[in-house]
């Protein structure tokens, strides 16, 4: 096992009714950014309460809305520019993951005297960042619980992760009963997110065992409680148990004194920053293929402890046998299991049109990963899935 520091300073207010807790950001000053997306909060009740809870404590809100899935820049410099002009001292998210990872990108460009990209291009240029607070609505990213964001600039065709401690959240609410109306799209791709975040950490080179049995009882969460979210929406304990395996899958939970860097989600933000299409979908079609590309001699036990430990295969069956059936559960899970297309086509990548680039963009992201890939490696993979 690696050397490591484990650091994880937010707290979690977790369950029914802990919206409650957002009366403490008083302790924090006395005007917040409240962000958050399109008009759902507000359908759900979720904005007339935390209005009402924040006023209540004496808190000026301020507010940015319309934050979209892959997050843009040009949100960010908007809630920068508000932070400097009415000296905002924190910022409350209230949505999934492209909300709070838009809010830490706010929080940190508004004590940056630059633009919010730099900061995305160049994370140790984050030296401070405004107090970050979070009500979560969607189990997926983990980024109510880490130190990092991924920021868009579509105009660009570039999507790119930043991290830092300073983006590590002061207080998340996690309220099991707000995902109740999530779609059935959405839960399936954010099943898939939390699983490759997860598969992304069991795969690794180094020895870890306690870390690889941790991955493999999320991997049976997720399994068990996607599907049933999906058919059962107000299942409580279902989305209880997505919400909380959300927040280790990237946390450091899983990955601290294990960790390499990851491969497929690099490949996917490409997906995202050309293509703009939904991110868990977009793993979900990648990673079968990626697991493909990757099975070898050199790889093959991996696979077969995936195989027997988190699907229960037969050890006794031909190694190579449980690995191909490992990936094929896989591929059934996304595809049969949570409805998520099979595909890149459909999803609307019909061509090879930008893949190269891509790939090559990719690359990059990949170093140190599990399996080392080339460029021309990431464009057969691209191929396979289209």
């Amino acid at each position: 096992m690696k050397n490591f520091t484990h650091f994880i300073p937010t707290r979690i207010q977790f369950g029914e009714g802990q919206i409650s807790h957002l009366s403490e950001l008083a302790q924090s000053g006395s005007k917040v950014l409240m962000v958050y997306g399109g008009g759902s909060i507000k359908k759900m009740g979720i904005y007339d309460k935390a209005m009402e809870i924040l006023k209540e404590a004496g808190l000026t809100v301020y507010e940015l809305s319309g934050v979209q899935p892959n997050p843009r820049i040009e949100s960010v410099r908007e809630g920068v520019k508000l932070c400097k002009e009415h000296g905002i001292d924190m910022v409350l998210a209230i949505g999934g993951g492209s909300t709070i990872d838009c809010s830490k990108a706010i929080a940190a460009g508004a004590l940056y005297d630059g633009d919010a990209w730099d900061l995305v291009l160049t994370p140790s240029k984050i030296t401070a960042a405004l107090p970050i607070y979070s009500v979560l609505t969607l189990a997926a990213t983990g980024s109510e619980m880490d130190k990092f964001a991924v920021i868009s600039d579509m105009s660009k065709n570039e999507k790119w992760g930043m991290a830092s401690d300073h983006l590590l959240p002061k207080m998340s609410i996690m309220d099991p009963t707000y995902t109740f109306s999530v779609s059935k799209r959405q839960t399936a791709a954010g099943t898939a997110d939390i699983m490759s975040h997860t598969l992304e950490n069991y795969f690794s080179p180094n020895e870890g065992f306690l870390q690889a049995r941790f991955c493999e009882a999320i991997l049976k969460t997720l399994i068990t409680c996607g599907p049933i979210a999906i058919a059962e929406p107000d299942n409580y304990e279902a989305r209880a148990n997505l919400m909380w395996a959300s927040s280790h899958a990237i946390n450091g939970f899983v990955s601290d004194g294990y960790r390499v860097a990851w491969c497929v989600h690099p490949m996917e933000h490409e997906l995202s920053a050309f293509y703009d299409i939904t991110h868990g979908e977009g793993l979900a079609i990648l990673t079968p293929h990626w697991m493909k590309h990757v099975l070898s001699n050199d790889t093959v036990e991996k696979f077969v402890e995936y195989g027997v430990n988190v699907w229960n295969l037969n050890p006794s069956e031909d190694k190579w046998v449980v690995a191909e059936k490992a990936i094929e559960c896989t591929r059934n899970f996304f595809v049969k299991s949570l409805g998520i297309p099979a595909t890149l086509r459909e999803v609307g990548i019909t061509d090879e049109e930008n893949f190269q680039i891509m790939a090559e963009k990719a690359a990059k992201g990949c170093v140190g990963c599990y399996v080392p890939l080339s460029v021309e490696d990431i464009v057969e993979i691209y191929r396979a899935a289209l």
